[in-house]
């Protein structure tokens, strides 16, 4: 690991005067701290947030459920306020690496973090999320732009993330047995605005599916879902499976999820 200047400040203004130069926000530290001890990163100034005790609270009400940014993905799925308002949220945050990762991990890490197989952009996209920011409010369809890339600006700190109450949703992922990330995940939600479908582990960055939220707001049931054709032509191939898989197992993991979100 390479040399840097740690600093907990108490509060969001601290934190912001705090980032300077080349400086990294520490939220959860599960992707940032072992990337940094392999030197795959390098910050001069490591902004620890664990001590800004406004970051780490649940609010749920009649307009939706409002997550702080340092809220753990454990807290998220332990939430009995969460699991009442969007048990697919809830559930999501519970299947999410293992129990130190749900632990340690949060949601406005993972979030900022962007990285292509994690679940919780899938549900950002999914259920029409808003990120609060120190600065403003961005839509969640405006926020992923591309591989670990976010519409945040520099020294930008997200506070919060707000989810409207779905009539319906769920979450189903294909995971990678060793890192649980997903190979394929599908969100599919019904709510006031029509049907959302957001994928992770398929592209560079979660993205939605708007011939599946086509075919679903016609008609929301599982054989909707499944007979829609996912073009593979960007989708990601590996070692884990090629594009082609990717494309068919989208379809797959989306028909599940319409079928879970029914049976609630």
């Amino acid at each position: 690991m390479y040399t840097f200047d740690y600093q907990r400040p108490a509060d969001r203004a601290a934190a912001a005067a705090a980032y300077k130069g080349e400086a990294r926000y520490l939220a959860g530290g599960q992707s940032l701290v072992q990337a940094m001890k392999l030197r795959l990163s390098n910050s001069e100034v490591l902004v620890d947030l664990g001590g800004i005790a406004d970051l780490k609270g649940i609010k749920v009400d009649a307009n939706g459920v409002t997550i702080g940014a340092m809220v753990t993905h454990a807290s998220v799925a332990n939430s009995a306020d969460v699991r009442k308002a969007i048990p697919a949220l809830a559930e999501l945050a519970g299947g999410i690496g293992d129990p130190m990762v749900r632990n340690m991990g949060t949601i406005g890490g993972s979030v900022a973090n962007a990285d292509p197989a994690a679940c919780y952009p899938a549900a950002l996209l999914g259920l029409g999320a808003t990120v609060q920011t120190n600065k403003r409010s961005i839509a969640a369809d405006l926020f992923f732009t591309g591989l670990f890339q976010t519409a945040l600006q520099p020294g930008e700190l997200i506070t919060a993330v707000s989810f409207p109450i779905p009539k319906k949703a769920a979450y189903v992922k294909f995971k990678q047995p060793a890192s649980r990330f997903a190979l394929v995940g599908v969100f599919v939600s019904q709510g006031a605005g029509g049907v959302r479908v957001a994928v992770t582990g398929a592209k560079a960055c979660a993205y939605r599916v708007a011939a599946m939220e086509a075919a679903l707001g016609n008609s929301f049931t599982p054989e909707a879902a499944k007979v829609v054709a996912v073009p593979s032509s960007d989708i990601n191939s590996d070692l884990h499976g090629s594009a082609a898989y990717r494309a068919a197992m989208i379809s797959v993991m989306a028909s599940r999820a319409v079928a879970a979100a029914l049976a609630r």
